[in-house]
């Protein structure tokens, strides 16, 4: 018995595909009507003998002659809540459930059923199911769908749902940029900068990846959600009614604009004007009116270009702040990929020839494929190497998944975690750590697997020290903690202290040595325990908070500024110290941060005295930023009550060596892909 087939499925928010590996190469299946393109809209009859739904063109019909059953773009509302979609629902003829409330999944009444996106979106599924079986002439159960970018984890959560609704077992998600790619075997090149242009029916997106020893990561993405080829259109077809009105009378312009057949006429000629205006320099407009009058129009394709002009300069700006975002000049762009429909039309290919600088450097952008159909057939690509592979896909790269989050344990036992659960590998991350004891010189790193919040409650993969680190005061070193997963699954763990250089790293492998029930069991402990969880790591971490603040205060004594100080105002302090202290051992996390808040505010005076005295004795003849960071008041430094003169070596055998996140604003933003 053959091997089942995987399929690649682009589910779209204006048309879906469903592909496969014919041989050496990615062909898409054609629907019922031969039809390669399946409209991503649902259509109801709940009445008669006919009752049931309809997919794709047959349902457009429905959508233009009965729009209270039928429903389109379901693929916006995917993940999201009442809270959401107040825009989207504007552009939208859904009504939703009267009782929604914030946070709860989306209700739609189409044809009197309530359906949620994820359901609607796998009808959508069932019919490119159905077109493959089909095709094949057997049972297609796996697949690999692709999702934009941008979407978060409840709206990629949303879309593996709606294909375990459809009766398909979803093998992988893969970001849409990343199949366009595939599709044309970028991966094979060793580095490079891409950038994925997608100006499709209903939204446009933009997305920078960077591929680096076969990894792609999005570094930047952008886009609008509401343009793309459907502005276009409407725009020609207001132009048309109007001309009806005005050279067929506005009785005829009434008629048509109310009748929806007419509309559908319209729509379907202007379509294929643009198309024809692709390749051609005019097109002519052929529409019959209801009362039998025939609209004829003819329009170049200069016309046509200043009509879509301020549409398709409106995709300029999510390029540039894209290019912004990633810190990326458009000279440094190696490949640009076009996907979607509207891609063909010469003006948009202008505008990314100017965005990206590309005739200059002697390139083209890669539009030898199908833009309607690239980012289907990439997805066949990675379905053939997760079936398996042909000799085409041999050597191409195998995204995977991590089933469990992937992290360090951080000072008091609490988990940071570095990769997240489900995140597609091969992945990169990177986060920034510090130290809690001054004098620190060594730093343990212990690897854990799990989605507990202390490291006791997940799974130890490994551990490693970072040694002779220079002793600094506790928060200066700035330690670069990077996680690598391979092709292979294999996780390497680097640690370095960016200001000496200091490095170690280790290779944990097997990444993944759990059983699907053990992961699952996890899975749900994580959720059986999490208010818990939340409460001792909320503990954990206010107590660490308060011991740096109750240290500097302590080394704040001998200071020259606490002289300074009114007896009333030392009397405060120690008062707010003794509170402190006390709520620290009674381990209540409200007690703790209200004691912390009290001394912090106790001791702002104090704090400022001695910063002007500190300041005034040592940023003679330095940078603002080197006076800064010897003072322990540089951007890394955890609280002002940290001077360099007060630096006292804690007894290695005493101290939690763990390390200690640092923030964004600190560190910057880590990576991940």
């Amino acid at each position: 018995m053959p091997e089942e087939r995987v399929v690649g499925i682009d589910l779209g928010t204006t048309n879906s595909l469903v592909a496969y590996m014919e041989g050496d190469t990615p062909v898409v299946i054609p629907g019922e009507d031969g039809e390669r393109l399946v409209p991503s809209v649902v259509a109801f009859n709940t009445e008669g003998p006919n009752e049931g739904f309809v997919v794709g063109n047959a349902a457009r019909a429905t959508l233009l002659a009965d729009s209270a059953n039928a429903v389109y773009s379901a693929k916006r509302l995917m993940g999201r809540d009442i809270n959401d979609v107040q825009d989207e629902l504007k552009l939208f003829p859904f009504k939703l459930a009267n009782d929604l409330q914030p946070g709860e999944v989306l209700r739609l009444n189409v044809g009197g059923l309530m359906l949620t996106p994820p359901e609607i979106s796998a009808y959508v599924l069932q019919q490119l199911k159905k077109n493959a079986e089909r095709f094949f002439g057997a049972p297609v159960t796996k697949a690999v769908i692709t999702v934009p970018a941008y979407f978060n984890d409840a709206q990629r959560q949303a879309t593996k749902d709606a294909g375990r609704i459809a009766g398909l077992e979803v093998l992988r998600l893969v970001n849409e940029p990343t199949a366009a790619a595939l599709a044309y075997g970028l991966d094979k090149k060793k580095d490079g900068l891409i950038a994925v242009y997608d100006f499709g029916g209903g939204t446009f997106d933009i997305s920078i990846l960077k591929l680096h020893e076969g990894i792609f990561e999005v570094i930047a993405t952008g886009g609008d959600t509401h343009l793309g080829g459907d502005d276009i259109d409407n725009l020609l077809i207001a132009i048309a009614l109007d001309d009806i009105a005005g050279d067929l009378g506005a009785e005829t312009g009434q008629a048509a604009r109310s009748n929806g057949e007419t509309i559908q006429a319209l729509r379907k000629a202007v379509i294929e004007a643009k198309i024809r205006l692709s390749t051609l320099e005019a097109a002519t407009l052929n529409v019959k009116l209801p009362d039998g009058k025939l609209y004829l129009r003819d329009i170049t394709r200069q016309h046509f270009e200043q009509i879509a002009a301020p549409i398709i300069a409106r995709t300029a700006a999510p390029c540039k702040q894209a290019l912004k975002d990633a810190q990326l000049d458009p000279s440094q762009i190696d490949e640009v990929v076009l996907v979607g429909g509207s891609t063909r039309i010469p003006a948009v290919q202008a505008l990314v020839d100017d965005l990206f600088q590309l005739a200059a450097r002697g390139k083209r952008p890669h539009t030898e494929l199908n833009p309607d159909e690239v980012v289907a057939l990439g997805a066949a690509v990675q379905a053939n190497i997760l079936s398996g592979g042909s000799a085409a896909t041999e050597d191409l790269l195998l995204l995977d998944v991590t089933p469990l989050s992937l992290g360090i344990e951080a000072l008091g036992g609490v988990v940071a975690k570095i990769i997240q659960r489900n995140s597609t590998i091969p992945a990169s991350a990177t986060e920034h750590f510090t130290t809690g004891v001054d004098g620190q010189t060594n730093v343990a790193i212990h690897v854990v697997q799990g989605e507990r919040e202390l490291a006791k409650d997940c799974r130890s993969l490994a551990r490693f020290d970072l040694k002779n680190i220079p002793p600094m005061m506790a928060g200066l070193p700035r330690i670069e903690v990077k996680f690598l997963i391979d092709a292979n699954g294999i996780l390497h763990v680097s640690a370095r202290e960016q200001r000496s250089g200091q490095q170690a790293e280790v290779e944990v492998k097997p990444t993944y040595g759990l059983t699907d029930e053990q992961v699952e069991n996890m899975i749900l402990a994580s959720f059986d325990n999490a208010e818990e969880d939340i409460q001792q790591r909320q503990v954990i971490e206010a107590k660490n908070e308060a011991h740096t603040i109750l240290t500097a205060v302590e080394k704040g004594r001998s200071h020259a500024a606490w002289q300074q100080l009114t007896s009333d105002e030392i009397g405060t302090i120690e008062i707010a110290i003794t509170e402190l202290k006390a709520s620290v051992l009674g381990g209540d996390y409200h007690v703790i941060r209200n004691g912390i808040e009290r001394l912090d505010k106790a001791t702002r005076r104090f704090a400022e005295i001695m910063m002007d005295t500190a300041v005034t004795g040592a940023i003679t003849g330095q940078t603002m930023q080197s006076a800064g960071e010897q003072l322990g008041t540089g951007p890394s430094a955890p609280h002002p009550f940290a001077p360099a003169q007060f630096t006292a070596a804690a007894e290695p055998d005493k101290m939690d060596q763990s390390p200690v996140p640092v923030t964004e604003a600190q560190a910057g933003e880590s990576t991940e892909d």
